[in-house]
């Protein structure tokens, strides 16, 4: 499900999840492991990229919609770990949007610290809200510490995916680069995090997340429940399935 590869201290995680590397219970999990393992060696910085055309076209809705209430008890928890934990990540994380990052793989970009994206077909957004579900604390903040309160009102509502020149404008990536260019100039983007010295990182990283953990601890346990209730609801399943019937084609 995640490759791994190690140069010069950079590790390169490569997601590998079936054909869009959507996030299911087994992925996240998978994340959670591998990022508390990276935790305890002796590397100095990652880069997170997909595989193929694809960054992460987010949850996979088709297993919700099929599993209903039980699978979205033991799904739900895992997401938002998933989501915590890279976005607590104390070391340099930079994401490499290889293509489309759509919906929660959108936000697995943006709790990376710079995130680069290669010119082309790709797209970035957060469509949640046409499919029916709302975002959770942890996503939504993650969502307004990288994109800023200014333009993300208008992207949730909206729904709106973007093709990499407005996302740069927009603040969902940092940087552009040629599809060829994006491995390495993003391994050299990780390489000049990691030359910063380990703890004066984490420090900065812990002291420019804290507004926004605190946020997280204040608002999620409230939030939360509401955002667990709605997901679970069947008219949302309902809404699900309408939506991958009316954009896919394709009955949940």
């Amino acid at each position: 499900m995640i490759e791994r590869e190690v140069s010069d201290k950079v590790v390169v995680l490569r997601m590998v999840h079936g054909k869009a590397n959507a996030l299911d219970s087994e992925f996240c999990r998978t994340l959670i492991d591998t990022l508390d393992a990276l935790q305890k060696d002796d590397a100095r910085a990652v880069v997170l990229t997909g595989s193929g055309k694809i960054f992460s076209a987010g949850v996979d809705l088709f297993r919700v919609v099929d599993g209903g209430s039980d699978y979205l008890e033991e799904f739900l928890p895992l997401l938002l770990e998933a989501f915590a934990k890279l976005f607590a990540f104390p070391r340099p994380l930079v994401a490499a949007v290889n293509g489309h990052a759509i919906a929660g793989g959108c936000v697995v970009a943006c709790a990376c610290d710079y995130r680069l994206m290669a010119k082309g077909g790709g797209r970035i957004g957060v469509p949640e809200l046409l499919v029916g579900v709302p975002l959770p604390t942890v996503a939504l903040e993650i969502l307004r510490f990288a994109v800023g309160n200014a333009h993300l009102q208008s992207a949730i509502y909206s729904g709106d995916t973007f093709a990499p020149d407005e996302a740069v404008d927009l603040g969902f990536v940092d940087e552009l680069c040629d599809e060829d260019e994006l491995s390495s100039l993003a391994s050299n983007r990780a390489a000049h995090f990691a030359s910063i010295l380990a703890p004066s990182y984490a420090l900065a990283k812990r002291q420019l997340h804290q507004p926004v953990q605190a946020r997280m601890q204040e608002r999620g346990p409230e939030d939360d429940e509401s955002v667990r209730a709605i997901w679970m609801d069947p008219k949302t399943l309902d809404n699900m399935r309408d939506y991958l019937q009316r954009t896919l084609g394709k009955k949940g």
